[in-house]
């Protein structure tokens, strides 16, 4: 089965000044030519080795690979950019080639650095079992159910790790990830690093943050979230931004003669479908993913989330959804087969929720989760449920290694964030605010990770804070691009 492809998304005062390091550590890493397409030129990899469970340095290790495009302008060198991906699992080094074009001018002044984090090291190597759904991923409506998934879960997540050869199925969090980015702070011999960390990258870099303070020169977050609140105040918040961009479709469907629901309440269409679809749910076929069926929670939690984040070109999603929705009324779910079964059983993959689990996503007991449908009720009348991410980590079978808890914020520079005001803009603020003279940039549109999309506006405010350390002025939104 495919992970990725199916995945939703649920998806910055005095600044401390710049110094170059007095020890540059190119002896300790052997450089050599980058393998693979799109390689930019000039761009160089390496490897550094990590212990497996940091408690045991001495143990078990596992290899990351490097790339770095080094400074343009060597004498004004100031020091190195290393990103932190998102994910968790992309490719660092991906990013850094898909990014570099758009990051010239902030080449002049560093080294951009690339890391490929040690869940991509796991994603290579994931025994067959890591990648059996425990169970189809559906809302819990009691105590009993949720105590049947937690218990499949659990099960599903022993056989994973009984099959793991690695030894990283147990040291996937947050904190591990940031020793490793500690390590090759150390590998390339700098003081301190500046930071570009994107998405689910925001995790590590917090717990960066957490451990290792005053290594941190400069940090850019761009479409973070912010784990150190805890997950369900984030979910209230994407909920809360997903909300929004429903009455931004309806608004679109009403003035729209194409929209399949023009000239209905689309909103009431929809209510009506998802409750409609809880009593009797839809039976569906996938050709990938088999046979299954669409329940109400499926559709806000899924459905939704696959189609409207983004209207595409031409409100070609928008379109695609109100077809869907038109159709799945009627009996017909075939529109929302793929992307709903699909979601289901990846959430559910022990594999995948390994990464994750260990920072402390699933909910904590059958309490948490009915206080969270509560509050998302109260937020969301159109998609209101159980957060899905959240309820594949039913079941864990360790202790939590990276806790959500309050993040000490003495020592660290003020932070530039930037997210779409559709979306992720919201969790990014959450980050940045918790740091004294930080600010976040809007971009006013759709869309995530704005210097991977290569956002001019957000860019631009980027380099000139990593370069300069200086922040755009609070309340700063982009235009659309």
């Amino acid at each position: 089965m495919r992970m990725s492809g199916w995945l939703v998304a649920a998806l910055v005062p005095v600044l401390l000044a710049a110094s170059a390091p007095a020890v540059r550590g190119e002896e300790r890493l052997r450089w050599r030519e980058c393998e693979g397409a799109g390689v930019p030129a000039g761009m160089r990899c390496a490897a550094v080795e990590v212990p497996v469970d940091w408690a045991e340095p001495d143990g078990r290790k596992v290899t990351l690979e490097l790339a770095r495009l080094p400074a343009t302008e060597p004498a004004r060198r100031i020091g190195g950019v290393l990103g932190v991906p998102g994910g968790p699992g992309a490719k660092g080094i991906e990013d850094l080639k898909r990014a570099a074009g758009d990051l010239t001018e902030l080449r002049r002044r560093f080294d951009l650095v690339a890391y490929n984090p040690r869940n991509t090291v796991w994603l290579d190597r994931l025994p067959p079992s890591c990648l059996e759904p425990g169970t189809s991923l559906d809302e819990p409506r009691d105590r009993g159910q949720f105590e049947a998934l937690a218990a499949r879960m659990a099960k599903a997540f022993r056989a994973c790790r009984g099959d793991d050869r690695t030894g990283l199925f147990a040291h996937l969090d947050s904190l591990s990830v940031a020793r490793d980015m500690d390590a090759v702070r150390r590998a390339l011999g700098e003081e301190r690093l500046s930071f570009m960390a994107n998405s689910y990258g925001g995790v590590p870099m917090a717990a960066y943050a957490r451990l290792f303070p005053h290594r941190v020169r400069a940090m850019y977050v761009d479409g973070v979230v912010n784990q150190t609140v805890g997950w369900p105040r984030q979910a209230l918040l994407t909920l809360s931004r997903a909300e929004r961009v429903f009455g931004r479709f309806t608004a679109w469907c009403s003035a729209t003669p194409a929209c399949a629901l023009h000239g209905e309440d689309a909103g009431a269409v929809w209510r009506e479908l998802t409750r409609e679809a809880d009593r009797r749910p839809i039976p569906v076929t996938s050709p990938e993913f088999g046979k299954g069926e669409l329940t109400g929670s499926r559709l806000k939690s899924f459905g939704f989330a696959g189609f409207l984040g983004d209207p595409g070109p031409g409100n070609a999603r928008w379109l695609a959804f109100a077809d869907a929705v038109d159709r799945a009324r009627r009996g017909d779910g075939s529109g929302f087969a793929d992307v709903v079964l699909g979601n289901a059983a990846v959430w559910a993959m022990p594999g995948a929720l390994a990464m994750t689990c260990g920072d402390e996503r699933g909910y904590t007991g059958y309490e948490q989760l009915a206080e969270a449908r509560q509050k998302a009720r109260k937020v969301s009348a159109n998609l209101a449920g159980v957060s899905f991410d959240a309820l594949g980590c039913t079941g864990w079978p360790l202790k939590v290694a990276n806790p959500s808890r309050p993040l000490p914020v003495r020592g660290l520079p003020p932070v530039l964030g930037a997210g779409s005001t559709w979306g992720d803009q919201a969790l990014t603020e959450s980050f940045t605010r918790m740091i004294p003279g930080s600010v976040t940039v809007g971009y006013d549109g759709p869309g995530h990770v704005m210097y991977l999309s290569g956002k001019q506006c957000p860019i631009r405010h980027a380099i000139r804070y990593l370069i300069d350390l200086r922040l755009p002025g609070p309340g700063t939104v982009c235009p659309a691009e």
